[in-house]
């Protein structure tokens, strides 16, 4: 690898933890956790979601900040050298931290249409007294399968203008065109100084989202109806407990809203200094993602139980998985409250704040790799790191312009699907291979000592060797099994699109098979001579290969290096050498 200037580090570093909650922090928690909740008996899903907080959540992320702390490295260049025949994952998740990134930032320009759109009176999705209604359109919810609300319409004919299907891609939707544009102008702007500017923008953007939660809650509790909301919210169905799937819903739940495997993490870990105390930012980015999850629920129960109140219909005929429950279920709520403009904009102000700083992590994982890879080149090349960061930019907005067309929202539902449903979950399983067994506890641990003074205790050691490789390979065998063809609302995706989306999901999982075949074909001696040095910390840096064969007392010119069972675990791999 090129040699590398002084890596910059935050600031301070209350900026890395302000960055990490927005990493995790995301719309996931606002949309996803409280669907999970309705679908999976109510409180009785927070027994399983809280367990594996514990034994999945915390334990895997405490992993991703130490392995990136220690190398000072992006994802790419961290694997390698923990595990060389995995470095593939670290390539794979930037491929799908970047491919996520193209139409992840459609949720955010959906937010500032919405949020423009709010400073209306009344709000244009209040009534249906509007050009683009038709004839079903009602004010009300109703049973009824022939009517749709106002807000629906709203969603469907005004902002997105949907065409028919995923096979008529219609005419691009300049209002959102535009408006993608400008997102990704706040994108460049936040995080073109690198951590030095995201570590000021996270102050912002990390907090401010709790200060309009809790606003929201403290409103939509004193709503008739909320009482109601709340308790569908917290009280369990014990029964559900029973069922497999509410288990790998919560620990994927758990899995994906704290986004290990994406890199993110791993990526802005690497700016800290050496000496952090990595499990202080662990418990405060994970305590906190969860919570948020809590109060998120609460703030959209009570809510819906204010709607069910006004409409005289059951709660569970409200609740709308993915990008409904926010644009168009809570719309409708704001309709019928007082001063509806004023939480309008605050709500969609807040989800603008959650959506950037998950944005910038995904951002910030391309812009860390490539340079970590190809420094010296690509400042020869665009001349300022800031020029690149825009050519990245650039790049994902032209890619996200499918998005902002007719058909954008079978595109984002069939990218979505495949991406964060599919994909990640071989990523964080051969992550969790690569991490825990290859490069191991013990070495794992030796590190941390190094970096803090301290060993991981116990617990963690017990996480990382057994509990968390099984649960996540059991959810990775269940994700199989119920693996379910993309869909969005009552369209199914015809086989040709299904097949474009393994295509989409293949972009980023390819990478470890070939990162595999990589390694063996360049290390030397015969199969199992490469097979062994292929799961040897640092052997594919020249540097480190010359050290092992040292240590064996062996000809480096024979290929016929020491293994990793006869390094003594108080010897650390040469992970640093050419840092």
């Amino acid at each position: 690898m090129e040699q590398q200037p002084i890596r910059p580090t935050w600031s301070r570093q209350i900026e890395f933890t302000l960055a990490g909650i927005g990493c995790a922090v995301g719309l996931g928690n606002v949309w996803r956790f409280p669907y999970l909740c309705y679908r999976s008996g109510g409180g009785a899903f927070l027994v399983p979601y809280l367990l594996m907080l514990v034994v999945l959540g915390v334990p895997l992320l405490y992993m991703e900040l130490i392995v990136g702390q220690y190398t000072r490295r992006g994802p790419v260049h961290a694997l390698a050298n923990v595990c060389p025949l995995l470095k593939g994952v670290g390539i794979a998740s930037v491929a799908i931290s970047f491919i996520m990134c193209t139409y992840y930032n459609l949720v955010i320009t959906w937010a500032l249409y919405y949020l423009f759109s709010s400073f209306q009176s009344p709000l244009p999705w209040q009534n249906c007294n509007n050009t683009w209604n038709t004839q079903n359109c009602t004010s009300h919810v109703t049973n009824s399968s022939y009517s749709s609300t106002a807000s629906q319409e709203f969603f469907k004919y005004k902002m997105l203008q949907q065409s028919g299907g995923v096979d008529e891609a219609g005419l691009i939707r300049w209002e959102l065109f535009l408006i993608l544009l400008l997102a990704w102008i706040i994108i460049y702007f936040c995080i073109f100084k690198g951590v030095k500017s995201t570590g000021k923008v996270v102050y912002f953007t990390a907090l401010f989202p709790y200060i309009i939660l809790i606003a929201l809650l403290i409103n939509n509790v004193q709503l008739p109806g909320a009482l109601a909301g709340i308790t569908f919210f917290i009280v369990p169905d014990w029964n559900m407990l029973l069922s497999v799937e509410v288990w790998v819903n919560a620990a994927a739940q758990i899995f994906n809203s704290i986004g290990i495997g994406f890199g993110s993490l791993l990526a802005m870990s690497s700016y800290n200094s050496f000496n952090n105390n990595v499990l202080k930012d662990t418990l405060t980015i994970a305590i906190i993602n969860s919570l948020t999850s809590l109060l998120a629920g609460f703030v959209i129960f009570s809510a819906f139980g204010y709607m069910s109140h006004l409409q005289g219909i059951p709660i569970s005929d409200l609740a709308v998985d993915g990008p409904g429950l926010v644009f168009v279920v809570y719309p409708q709520a704001f309709s019928n409250m007082p001063v509806s403009q004023l939480w309008a904009v605050m709500f969609f102000f807040m989800l603008l704040c959650l959506g950037l700083d998950s944005e910038f992590a995904m951002v910030e994982v391309m812009v860390t790799s490539l340079m970590d890879e190809f420094y010296h080149k690509l400042i020869r090349f665009f001349k300022r790191k800031e020029l690149f960061v825009l050519a990245v930019c650039g790049a994902a907005a032209i890619l996200g312009i499918p998005c902002v067309m007719q058909v954008g929202i079978y595109v984002f539902q069939l990218m979505d699907h495949y991406t964060a449903i599919v994909s990640i979950i071989f990523l964080a399983f051969f992550e969790v291979i690569a991490i825990c067994w290859c490069y191991g506890v013990t070495r794992l641990s030796d590190n941390l000592e190094e970096m803090t003074g301290k060993r991981a205790n116990l617990f963690f050691r017990v996480c990382w060797l057994i509990v968390a490789p099984v649960l996540v390979g059991v959810i990775l065998v269940f994700s199989i099994i119920q693996f379910k063809p993309a869909r969005y609302e009552d369209y199914v995706f015809p086989p040709w699109a299904q097949g474009v989306g393994w295509l989409i999901a293949m972009g980023s999982i390819i990478w470890i098979p070939l990162g595999a075949v990589h390694t063996l074909w360049v290390l030397p001696g015969s199969f199992i001579q490469k097979l062994k040095l292929s799961i040897t910390p640092g052997t594919l840096d020249g540097k480190s290969k010359i050290a092992y064969y040292e240590r064996g007392g062996r000809d480096a010119n024979t290929g016929l290096a020491v293994i990793s069972s006869d390094i003594h675990p108080t010897e650390k791999p040469p992970l640093q050498a050419h840092l």
